[in-house]
């Protein structure tokens, strides 16, 4: 395996990519873990002797599908593979019939490469890939690294180059030609639908129960932390530019045409439509807090008449008054 490719080509990745693959090692995984067996007082030697090791982590596979535009390389979504992992193939009809389906709904989405999990690139995957040079002659590897790193702070994600668009090297082993995989970089590309929907991922309900009012503390948290690290910033911005005015250090120009360029969008929230706006939702939020104060005001005072009927219904009975209501 190269350390690093010098083919020239832009990989731009979805995180809907990410989340498919994530999400299909996660079912994978769930469905061939063995249930946790209790110990139910079994014989002393089986009670003593040491828990099985194990299983080794599953491997999922899967195509990724998009656009390649000259030069540049864009991953879009992805869906799964048939793999049998005794001979090395893949599911032939299945694959033909997913790739059919997909065409239906995206037709400019072509089959790029596919994808994978595990730590690093084995010698097997070359057996798919070269199984599926057939339908791209330079498919894209894509290996997702399922195991937990918190000293790491990339992705764990890596793209693989092959044959003719260099995500692959001809190399000559023993004599033979042989080709091996390449390191590739990529960058995080995102849509404004992907935004929100990894936005509503990551404020989703934790699976360890916590409560509501724990989510919404560590969500005010953070945003009390970021606006204050946009005041801090501010604060500094402010101070450098009093230094520039003073002459107390040189003055920049660039640095002014950004200072410029942000002040300029400022007058944006302060148009007359802003303002409709702004009071409409304002207005709007107002009337459902009185609303819902009123309907609890309701309640409250049906449940104090519904008392009083009961009480005068007693009394009524015993010296024949009326009830209340």
């Amino acid at each position: 395996m190269a350390s690093s490719s010098s083919s020239g080509l832009t990989f731009k990745l979805h995180p809907l990519v990410i989340v498919n693959i994530s999400d299909h090692y996660t079912r994978v995984k769930s469905q061939t873990q063995p249930p946790h067996l209790s110990s139910n007082g079994g014989d002393g030697a089986a009670a003593a002797s040491s828990p099985p090791p194990p299983p080794p982590p599953p491997r999922v596979f899967g195509c990724v599908i998009g656009v390649q535009r000259g030069r540049t390389v864009e991953i879009f979504n992805s869906f799964e593979l048939l793999y049998d992992p005794v001979t090395h193939s893949l599911d032939r009809s299945f694959l033909e019939k997913k790739q059919e389906l997909y065409k239906k709904v995206f037709p400019n989405f072509y089959i790029l490469g596919w994808y994978s999990t595990g730590s690093d690139a084995q010698e097997s995957d070359m057996h798919i890939h070269k199984a599926l040079m057939d339908i791209n002659e330079s498919p894209v590897y894509v290996l997702l690294n399922p195991s937990i790193n918190h000293a790491q702070k990339d992705l764990p994600v890596t793209i693989y180059e092959s044959a003719i668009i260099a995500i692959q090297e001809l190399h000559v082993i023993d004599g033979i030609p042989q080709l091996i995989f390449v390191r590739a970089s990529y960058t995080i590309e995102t849509v404004e639908a992907e935004r929100i929907s990894v936005d509503h991922v990551a404020h989703l309900k934790p699976s360890d129960g916590g409560s509501a009012a724990t989510q919404l503390a560590a969500h005010l948290t953070g945003i009390h932390s970021a606006i204050k690290m946009l005041n801090s910033r501010i604060r500094v911005l402010h101070h450098y530019l009093l230094a520039m005015q003073k002459g107390e250090i040189p003055c920049e120009n660039s640095l002014l045409r950004q200072v410029s360029s942000l002040l300029r969008r400022l007058p944006a929230i302060e148009s007359g439509k802003f303002q409709d706006d702004f009071l409409m939702e304002y207005n709007d939020t107002l009337l459902i807090s009185y609303l819902a104060m009123f309907t609890n005001c309701s309640s409250t005072m049906n449940e104090l008449v519904d008392k009083f009927n009961i009480a005068y219904d007693r009394q009524s009975r015993r010296g024949g008054r009326t009830a209340f209501i």
